[in-house]
């Protein structure tokens, strides 16, 4: 068999076990990167690998997607070999080194208060999603799939259960994509997540008027999709005349507020639903210049 046979093998067996998106993404690596380059081989060979990598990498791949291909490249192997297909041969492979770390793009705290007084003064229900999203770091896909029945003003909790993408579908020679709900990756990502007063005042009395399994974002049965809020959201700080910052920089820009006010780096990292801690302190925690003077200082004081 050659790896393009294995793959569909693969492929299908796969479906069973992981999430409609997971199996979606699968589907997006095989077809435009591991059947096109590596489909009429019979096996995996880790010179093939190591140069399809660098490749990839020099075509302006980004590095986290040519991981995800390699990670595929191995659980096809994997199977192969466990159902006496195709041999189980090491690959190891090697990435060139970056020496420049890329700077975390976050908002600064004076065009953040533009943008919430902006989307105060200016009422709707996409301009309250900007609103939560500033004052809860919701992702946001989480964010679309907020519904008024989600939000619990006893409590006063936004329970985040829910996550919207557009997921990529092959049927044979058919391909199409879908919006589909669904629940979060990760267990962590289902949180509940206090609100502010100032947000549980704007939100209080809409939550007698709406319907409780409305989106929130269209106020309707049906979500807006990430895309099309995404696009909303650029117009909006195009008009406000706020320099362009990609969506999930509010995210980045929530948690850097949170570490600056000298919150708990624990309690920040449950807020934004992270895996593990790890995640929040690499992001987000890089003492200042000061700070590091401050730690030597202290340091000499004690022994000199």
């Amino acid at each position: 068999m050659v790896i393009k046979e294995v793959a569909n093998l693969w492929k299908e067996n796969k479906k069973q076990f992981v999430k409609t998106s997971t199996f979606s993404v699968y589907c997006l690596l095989l077809n435009n990167h591991i059947i096109p380059f590596f489909g009429e081989k019979e096996e995996f060979v880790e010179s093939d690998v190591q140069d399809y990598v660098m490749k990839a990498l020099e075509e302006g791949l980004s590095e986290k997607t040519v991981k995800d291909i390699v990670v595929v490249i191995k659980m096809i192997q994997k199977y192969g070999n466990k159902q006496k297909l195709m041999n189980l041969n090491p690959i190891d492979i090697v990435y060139p080194r970056t020496s420049e770390k890329k700077e975390l793009k976050v908002m600064s705290k004076d065009n953040q208060k533009a943008l919430l007084t902006y989307a105060e003064e200016n009422f709707s229900f996409k301009n309250l999603g900007l609103i939560i999203c500033l004052c809860t770091g919701m992702r946001i896909g989480e964010l679309c799939a907020l519904k008024w029945c989600d939000i619990d003003m006893d409590e006063g909790l936004i329970k985040v259960r829910h996550t919207v993408q557009r997921i990529y579908h092959v049927d044979g020679e058919k391909r199409y994509t879908e919006v589909l709900v669904d629940k979060p990756k990760t267990k962590e990502s289902n949180r509940d997540i206090p609100m502010s007063g100032e947000l549980t005042k704007r939100i209080r009395p809409l939550m007698k008027v709406v319907n409780s399994d409305f989106f929130i974002l269209s106020n309707d049965v049906k979500p807006i999709e990430p895309r099309t809020y995404r696009n909303y959201y650029k117009a909006t700080i195009k008009k406000l005349g706020i320099p362009y910052l990609k969506f999930h920089g509010l995210r980045h820009s929530f948690a850097t507020r949170c570490i600056e006010a000298k919150n708990s780096v624990k309690t920040v990292s449950v807020i934004l639903g992270h895996s593990n801690i790890t995640t929040t302190l690499n992001l987000y925690v890089h003492p200042n210049n000061a700070e590091k003077k401050k730690c030597i200082e202290k340091m000499l004081k004690d022994i000199l």
